[in-house]
């Protein structure tokens, strides 16, 4: 795919990827504001802690972007960064963008600390674990112990973080199978393995959901930028 082929609108969301000076890998945000075909991309210049951040000439960056049902990806070059009249990254024009479909059931691995509590009336029960992956309409549950049987619904609350905001959301949902144990599974503690789905039908909670599975599944296909 070629990069005119994207249409951009200026404002258009991206997650820059690079090695800082330590050899981490940092992902930052920005946003495409124009360019000139073949020759150099405008961008915004991400800031950290509410400083602008400083790229020097050569960096090379890769680039993630949303587009329609997949994921674009491409590498570039930084060549300028100008803070007057405003803070602009000047960027070499990528060559093509590899284009990655998602599906609906894509799943990402994690490893998320989560609650589950179930109660039937008669009896409340609750217990600690972790989600090992997850999609928008499921999950992979490791817990301490046994909470249900397969066909029981089921609370599950969770902590997310979505670049730098935290949410708390519950979700409601049915247990499908219960999952053979594996050796690391008993070694970690988590004897108890369901494959969930999810029933949650709050807009709020959804939201939150598909924007943390998402931008999971962004951080997890970003290809480290060849040093």
């Amino acid at each position: 795919m070629q990069f005119d082929d994207l249409n951009l609108p200026s404002g258009t969301s991206l997650q820059l990827q690079l090695i800082n000076d330590s050899g981490q890998t940092e992902r930052l945000a920005a946003r495409f504001l124009g360019g000139v075909p073949e020759r150099m991309l405008f961008l915004s210049v991400p800031r950290s802690g509410g400083k602008i951040l400083r790229f020097r000439p050569g960096q090379k960056l890769a680039v993630r972007l949303m587009v329609a049902n997949g994921i674009g990806v491409f590498a570039c070059v930084v060549e300028a960064q100008v803070n007057e009249p405003f803070p602009l990254l000047f960027v070499s024009y990528p060559a093509a963008v590899t284009f990655k479909g998602i599906r609906g059931a894509t799943r990402v691995a994690v490893n998320l600390p989560a609650v589950m509590s179930y109660s039937n009336g008669l009896q409340s029960l609750k217990t600690e674990g972790q989600v090992a992956d997850i999609s928008i309409s499921g999950a992979r549950l490791e817990l301490k112990e046994a909470i249900g049987d397969v066909g029981d619904t089921l609370d599950l609350h969770l902590q997310v973080q979505v670049a730098h905001l935290q949410r708390s959301i519950h979700l409601q949902v049915v247990i499908r199978s219960r999952i053979e144990r594996s050796t690391q599974e008993d070694k970690q503690g988590y004897p108890a393995v369901y494959g969930v789905e999810f029933l949650e039908q709050d807009e709020d909670a959804l939201l939150t959901l598909y924007a943390y599975v998402y931008a999971s599944i962004v951080a997890e296909q970003t290809p480290a930028p060849t040093v």
